[in-house]
């Protein structure tokens, strides 16, 4: 049943696939009709805006037109135009045309009409007919009207100045007729003797029966733009030569080369770097495969070629980072006179129980295995010794194979490798590791036979071992320093620790304590009373306090250091391993410490580390092709085992990582998919909840509100001192989620003796059992001359009228198969049955 469920949602999974890629297709033609509806929309949008933009070009030329000839008409005396006024008389005397001052009208000048005669107030003088006209006093300013509210004595109407009228240095005014009082004004006739010729006509406004002032005037019939005459009309300057030529087009620049700073590039700022309109790139990138829009991003392979298309030569020139700034300050000159020796870093290593530990606290003299879980080191340990008067740096790795990574990283920062090798024991596999460690980075390695004081000790035996695996000692002619030690009776200590001396000489070690500190990051952990703790083994220069420090993602200050006894120091040379307080959060261990010249730049630094890991991170979750497309669809049938990993140091956290990793096999994949420093928490939980996880605690506890959620969500949290307990429980939980093998077990042979056809029903064979038995719920098989002509399920088992569940052997039987109706006499029908293999 579990194979039929298991081919079934195979299929429907194959069908799912089959639907996707076809609807994939489907979206495919559709934006290619949706892109092609664009282009024509597109181009019907730029026809209608050159058409419209035509029209309105030739609309505001009629009107400049228009507007040219009406301001032409508006010059003279009496214009011909819709503002035409009529200038009344008083006499029925012949008019006389007045002198035309200005621009002459176009058509002929009708007869002026005469107009009525203003009334006089009562009791009022009549007034002589050659006084000049006089109108009440109004509310409008002096520039909007005509002033002849007052006589101007002898002078006619036309002597009158006016506001903006009258020529530079003359005085406006008039002769005051005694009494105030109006008399009847009459408009004298043209040509009256003693009139005055005003250097303008005005005209009469036919709304208002006043006349136009020159201002009115001019604003009427001023031209616009450039249509000013040579005199300079209306006392603005007359258009420059260089305003009335047509300003010239600029060429376009042909670009031959770009310049880009960044490796991903919008569409609009890759159109402005070469020029080119953004649609057209554009179209480019759906012929490529690629439907972008003009605020997407493209990468720089591409912008090259879409540049190559136009004979375009792009270049990258990427910023200065704050890496490349940080490699460039920590470059200081290391040259021979600044040189000066330093302390050799030793590392020890060792199989499991062999006496590392016991060695470097017979050394030191102190006592570091009482506080181990199990006699087994788990963490990295430097401390510093001093022998002759020459000081020794001594890194302890444990010894187990789960550290591989952490002894690794002991091998890469040390200058020569003890390998303790117990002397009853032997070589063993992880001894092996730790010589192949060794040798592959280069490191020179002294033998320390240890545990020579017990009776069984065999110290020849491990000589003949180590020359099989390229180590041959001095005393049978090799260049292998051993030394036969024991630590527990602090035998040849003395003389291990010259032969470490004698060894640095040889390699003659320097370093130049004047620079800026660079150095390893040996071991890491979260304290709950001073944060995170890093142990800090300085290679080259001098670290000091309140030096701003990066290592890896982390950055910070260093606030305070501790040396290998507990003593708070102000500064750590070359080959001086510290605890340093200060940094933002733990770093990872094996990570390279620099000091920078600011804190801005560390930070700096750590921030583009990290964003440089998420943007990888997220191009490897984003990035999928068709190539492995179906690998992904393979993969989801691969069950995972997640394992959320905390641990109370950094590099135990990797290596229970690792060794968990490595009992993935073909079915079943471990995955650690977080591992972080410190205890467990509620957020652990309810991360490995979402993500149907485990939750492994290596040396810490869970708190309270992890406990009690873990409860709630029925998360499983496990805590471990020894790793061996973690393996074992890992790999019991493995075997539940092994995929189920099964295998097929012949039942019953059933030989078809006769066929009968039942109506609705189908073919029924009328059979004998010959062997076995058959069951209702058994798959079956039809052989026809050692051929299998088809395999399914029993549809029905009937013996005489009544349904049963089993036949057995002896016995006659009718058989239906499901879907099945070619049965023929002499075939042979085979029962089986799927059993699950036990592991």
């Amino acid at each position: 049943m579990a194979k039929n469920e298991l081919m079934e949602s195979a299929k429907q999974l194959e069908s799912r696939t089959a639907e996707l890629l076809e609807r994939i297709k489907q979206l495919h033609s559709d934006v290619s009709a949706s892109l092609q509806q664009a282009k024509r929309q597109e181009s019907k949008l730029i026809e209608a805006e050159k058409a419209a933009a035509k029209a309105k070009a030739d609309r505001e030329r009629e009107e400049r037109r228009k507007e040219f000839l009406e301001s032409g008409e508006q010059r003279g005396v009496y214009s011909s135009g819709p503002d035409e006024e009529e200038t009344p008389e008083v006499k029925p005397a012949e008019p006389e045309k007045p002198k035309e001052e200005t621009v002459k009208p176009e058509k002929p000048q009708e007869p002026v009409k005469p107009r009525e005669e203003i009334k006089p107030k009562a009791e009022q003088p009549a007034q002589s007919e050659t006084r000049p006209p006089r109108q009440p006093r109004g509310d409008k300013p002096a520039g909007d009207r005509p002033r002849g509210d007052k006589p101007y004595g002898d002078k006619s109407y036309g002597d009158k100045p006016k506001t903006g009228d009258r020529k530079p240095g003359e005085k406006q005014g008039g002769k005051t007729r005694p009494g105030g009082s109006s008399a009847p004004v009459v408009i004298p006739q043209p040509g009256r003797k003693g009139e005055h010729k005003s250097q303008y006509v005005r005209t009469i406004d036919n709304d208002k029966k006043q006349p136009k002032n020159k201002k009115t005037i001019m604003k009427e019939t001023a031209p616009t733009g450039n249509q000013w005459d040579d005199e300079g009309y209306g006392n603005r300057r007359k258009a420059s030569k260089k305003q009335q030529q047509p300003a010239h087009k600029p060429e376009p620049v042909k670009i031959e080369k770009a310049i880009l700073t960044s490796e991903q590039v919008t569409v609009r700022d890759l159109s402005e770097k070469i020029g080119k309109p953004a649609a057209e790139i554009i179209k480019k990138l759906f012929m490529m495969g690629t439907i972008a829009t003009i605020n997407n991003e493209i990468d720089f392979e591409t912008c090259e070629l879409i540049a190559a298309d136009y004979d375009i030569e792009l270049e990258l020139q990427l910023p200065k980072t704050a890496e490349e700034a940080l490699e460039e300050a920590s470059g200081a000159d290391d040259s021979e006179e600044n040189l000066v020796e330093r302390p050799p870093v030793v590392t020890i290593m060792g199989h499991v129980d062999h006496g590392k530990t016991s060695l470097l606290d017979a050394i030191r003299n102190s006592s570091v295995t009482a506080g181990e879980a199990g006699g087994i080191t788990q963490h990295i340990g430097a401390y510093t010794v001093t022998c002759n008067g020459k000081k020794i740096t001594f890194i302890d790795t444990p010894g187990h194979e789960a550290f591989t990574a952490m002894r690794a990283r002991g091998a890469q920062v040390t200058d020569v490798v003890i390998l303790v090798v117990a002397a009853d024991d032997g070589i063993m596999p992880q001894t092996v590791e730790a010589i192949n460690h060794s040798k592959a980075a280069g490191v020179p390695i002294i033998v320390a036979i240890n545990k020579i004081d017990k009776p069984e000790a065999n110290p020849d035996r491990v000589l003949q071992q180590l020359t099989e695996h390229g180590l041959l000692c001095e005393a049978w002619g090799g260049d292998s320093i051993t030394v036969p030690v024991s630590a527990k009776k602090h035998q040849n200590l003395d003389q291990l620790l010259e032969m470490v001396l004698l060894q640095a000489d040889v390699l003659e070690l320097r370093a130049n304590p004047n620079r800026k500190a660079k150095g390893t990051i040996i071991e890491s952990q979260l304290d709950k009373g001073r944060g995170p703790v890093a142990t800090v083994l300085v290679q080259n220069g001098t670290l000091k306090v309140g030096d701003p420090v990066v290592a890896g993602v982390a950055f910070g200050k260093v606030r305070a250091m501790m040396d290998d006894k507990g003593r708070r120091v102000k500064e750590a040379g070359p080959s001086t391993a510290v605890e340093v307080l200060g940094f933002n959060e733990v770093p990872s261990a094996g990570d390279e410490m620099i000091v920078a010249d600011l804190d801005k730049l560390s930070k700096l630094v750590a921030e583009e580390r990290r964003n440089k890991i998420r943007a990888e991170q997220m191009k490897k979750l984003s990035k999928v092709s068709l190539e492995d497309l179906y690998s992904h669809i393979a993969e989801g049938e691969v069950k995972d085992l997640n394992i959320v990993i905390k641990a109370d140091v950094d590099g135990s956290v990797e290596a229970v990582k690792q060794a968990l990793e490595k009992l993935s096999n073909d079915e079943v994949r471990v995955k650690c998919i977080h591992g972080a420093v410190g205890a467990i928490t509620a957020s652990d939980v309810m991360f490995a909840s979402a993500s149907n996880a485990i939750v492994i605690g290596f040396n810490v506890r869970p708190d309270s509100g992890a406990k009690s959620l873990s409860e709630q969500e029925k998360v499983d949290i496990r805590t471990y001192r020894v790793i061996y307990q973690a393996i074992e429980d890992v790999e019991n939980a493995m075997k539940g989620m092994f995929k189920p093998v099964y295998q097929e077990v012949v039942i019953g042979t059933v030989s078809v003796r006769n066929t009968f056809k039942v109506p609705g029903v189908g073919i029924i064979a009328g059979a004998y059992v010959s062997d076995g038995k058959v069951q209702r719920n058994a798959q079956v098989r039809v052989v026809r001359d050692g051929i299998v002509v088809h395999e399914g399920k029993i549809g029905s088992l009937r013996r005489f009228k009544d349904d049963v569940k089993e036949v057995a052997q002896g016995y006659e039987c009718g058989i239906g198969i499901e879907n099945f109706n070619d049965i023929h006499e002499g075939d042979t029908i085979e029962a089986f049955i799927m059993e699950e293999v036990k592991r």
